[in-house]
């Protein structure tokens, strides 16, 4: 992928151009991944305004001597400066070359004060400017190798869940744990590295609490089964959730699935280029309240997945924004009912300038197991 990672080098610059910014020091690991392909646990980034695609002479990568070879082929691109310390040890070669580094933005929603201190007196006379978000800005739209890595780890996800259902790991007499357990397991076997976040397995009451921890409860006849989880493959995410009935649905169980069933649909059918994200989240919000469950939807109705299982943009009455086509988002209304239990429908998406594009497969009907 080193002919993305330039491509989104090259993106940022035009960034930075904008900002009258010469260099940007980027020191978020999920950042330095994202333009470079490096996967390790320390690492330092200076991408330089100035520099071209094919010359990037004063953008250079540092890590510490454990990934030298580990960066050599991940990093092949890029000059490699090996020392411990990787982000004061960038700063100062731009303290060194204040000339070239007068205005150099850095990562201020992620360095502390204190790295903040130690950045500045090593930069010497190069100038370290707030620059948050910038990054993350440029990860909103994902390229076409990103959205081949969502796809893939969307696919894993169902295709684990429908190997539980089939060999019967849906049934009364399990624990909850054993279940997350065994779900996460299949993933595993499909080529995950793990789960995109800890499985929730709820069973019965348990599936009215929106992100319940999988516990020794053990699933009985009749009770909802709330899964909610994902893949983590090739360092991209899926978020899936799906809930089922274990035997025969009762009325009121029936009831509320269709209503939160109608409000997903509502939301995928709104989720398109250059809709409002607050405005997704009040037409699927629309369909709960008006069948006066109002009080029972308490959470969003989505996120942004990615490189992080929840990232920008937000599908909620606090987000702010719209949609672009090429963004990978969340749809996931919920009806609970304190005591009794509850219903999650949750699809990742991509956001096209038409209908969006589901990454999630697995049916949505209600089904008992």
């Amino acid at each position: 992928m080193s002919e993305s990672h330039g491509r989104r080098r090259h993106a940022l610059r035009a960034h930075l151009r904008e900002r009258e910014l010469d260099a940007m020091l980027i020191t978020d690991l999920l950042n330095i991944r994202y333009l470079t392909g490096f996967t390790g646990s320390n690492a330092a980034l200076v991408v330089h305004a100035g520099d071209e695609p094919g010359a990037e002479r004063r953008t250079v990568f540092c890590t510490d001597g454990r990934y030298t070879e580990q960066a050599a082929g991940q990093v092949p691109d890029l000059e490699t400066v090996v020392e411990r310390s990787s982000a004061p040890a960038l700063a100062e070669r731009l303290g060194a070359d204040a000339a070239a580094h007068r205005r150099t933005g850095f990562e201020s929603h992620h360095v502390t004060v204190d790295g903040h201190e130690a950045l500045t007196s090593a930069a010497g006379e190069a100038e370290l400017v707030r620059a948050p978000q910038l990054v993350e800005t440029l990860r909103l739209v994902k390229d076409a190798d990103e959205l081949a890595a969502l796809h893939r780890a969307c696919d894993v996800g169902d295709r684990a869940l429908a190997d539980l259902v089939a060999a019967g790991g849906l049934r009364a007499g399990r624990t909850e744990r054993e279940v997350a357990r065994d779900l996460e397991s299949r993933m595993q076997d499909y080529g995950a590295s793990g789960p995109s976040f800890d499985t929730i397995i709820a069973s019965g009451a348990n599936s009215a609490v929106p992100h319940h921890r999988p516990d020794d409860t053990v699933l009985a006849e009749g009770d909802f089964v709330k899964m909610d989880f994902g893949a983590h493959l090739d360092g991209y995410n899926s978020d899936m959730t799906r809930t089922v009935v274990l035997g025969a649905p009762a009325a009121w169980q029936r009831e509320i699935y269709d209503l939160v069933l109608a409000a997903q649909r509502a939301g995928c059918e709104a989720v398109r280029s250059g809709a409002d994200v607050r405005e997704v989240d009040s037409v699927a919000r629309k369909v709960i309240e008006d069948a006066g469950h109002g009080e029972h939807f308490v959470h969003g109705l989505g996120h942004g997945i990615g490189l992080e299982v929840h990232e920008a943009p937000s599908l909620s009455q606090r987000g702010d924004g719209t949609l672009d086509a090429g963004m990978a988002v969340t749809v996931e209304p919920g009806v609970y009912l304190p005591g009794h239990g509850g219903v999650r429908i949750e699809d990742t998406l991509v956001v096209r300038s038409g209908a969006a594009e589901p990454l999630t497969m697995t049916t949505k009907e209600l089904v008992s197991v």
